[in-house]
């Protein structure tokens, strides 16, 4: 092999920078370790640099693209693309389907938190014009409902009792089918939570779950005000509490006695051991029927998968739908499912 000039020793180092932080994340999903959750954010980022480095060597005639492109095989096989080529897929209304959306849709003020912001009014019609079947919404805020909103939806649960209000993030579950039976599974230490709503479905009883999990408050005027260690030990307990919180509705979720349907935010991206515990063998809708990036919040310009709708394996997955209205800093989700009776 050639001797390497100075320029191909400082890619060859930082290749081989690249090619063990890849590497690591392949494995940091089945690690309850919040400290390589870290890594997982920055997975998309390390897949680009890695295919650069390939390009790199192969314009340079040189065996070490194997480096990066071997990790990139065994990246790909165990943890998925970032990115779905399957064309456009569209809400599909048809006798049989049922269409389930979630949206984080920030207490409906707005991005600028606005009191007075008519966001809410937008986020109602959108959601009206879009009609799914089953409605699960983060950070709801059941103040700014009218009683002429949502009427299309009879059944409803939001986590607060008698009309008291509970501290906290509330979720909301809206229904066109009725609802036998809701509850919350709270989480220590924190304000997030999940909800759950056993909803009749024809002749069957679906489990629907709606997740909101720890925050990572992360926001870019604060950041630059943040010391460094302070930002990371920060985001390494918040990281520490999304993990315990999915163990926690993982348990949830083996004790159902129904078929279950996940929805939510889960602050955190399809790399990540958060999402590797929920998911489990369920269907993900975007890896099934999405298309693109499926990005449903954008940071620093940066695009990120962080809402997900996850269904039993026995359903299928007729169409997924990611959505840019901009009127939260979350985008919405749909998708369209069809469910064969057991019975």
């Amino acid at each position: 092999m050639r001797k390497l000039t100075f320029l191909n020793r400082f890619v060859h180092y930082f290749n081989l920078g690249f090619a063990l932080a890849l590497l690591v994340s392949c494995v940091s999903p089945y690690i309850d370790d919040p400290s390589l959750a870290f890594l997982s954010l920055s997975v998309p980022l390390l897949v680009f640099g890695n295919v650069l480095f390939v390009l790199y060597w192969v314009f340079r005639k040189s065996v070490r693209f194997l480096l990066s492109a071997t990790i990139l095989f065994c990246w790909y096989f165990t943890m998925g693309s970032f990115v779905m080529l399957k064309g456009e897929s569209r809400p599909v209304s048809e006798d049989g389907t049922l269409k389930i959306m979630t949206y984080n849709s920030l207490f409906f003020s707005s991005k600028e938190n606005v009191w007075g912001s008519t966001a809410g009014d937008s986020i109602v019609k959108f959601v009206s014009d879009q009609a799914p079947d089953i409605v699960s919404f983060q950070e709801f805020d059941y103040r700014k409902i009218g009683e002429d909103y949502f009427t299309e939806y009879p059944y409803r649960f939001v986590d607060y009792l008698s009309g008291v209000a509970r501290s906290g993030v509330l979720q909301a579950v809206y229904s066109k089918y009725p609802i036998l039976n809701s509850g919350v599974i709270t989480f220590a230490n924190s304000a997030n939570s999940a909800i759950y709503s056993d909803i009749v479905y024809k002749e069957d009883t679906l489990r629907v779950y709606n997740l909101h999990l720890q925050s990572l408050n992360i926001r870019p005027r604060s950041i630059k005000r943040e010391r460094s260690d302070k930002l990371f030990a920060r985001l390494r307990n918040a990281f520490k509490k999304q993990q315990e919180q999915a163990e926690v509705v993982r348990n949830h979720l083996d004790s159902s006695p129904f078929k279950n349907i996940i929805s939510g935010d889960f602050n955190n991206n399809q790399f990540s051991n958060v999402y590797f515990k929920l998911k489990g063998d369920y269907k993900d809708t975007f890896l099934e029927k999405g298309n693109g990036f499926g990005t449903t919040i954008n940071f620093w310009r940066f695009s990120f998968r962080i809402d997900y709708i996850l269904v039993d394996p026995s359903f299928e997955v007729v169409s997924h739908q990611n959505y840019d209205i901009d009127l939260s800093d979350h985008e919405p989700i749909m998708a369209s499912i069809k469910i064969t009776s057991d019975k």
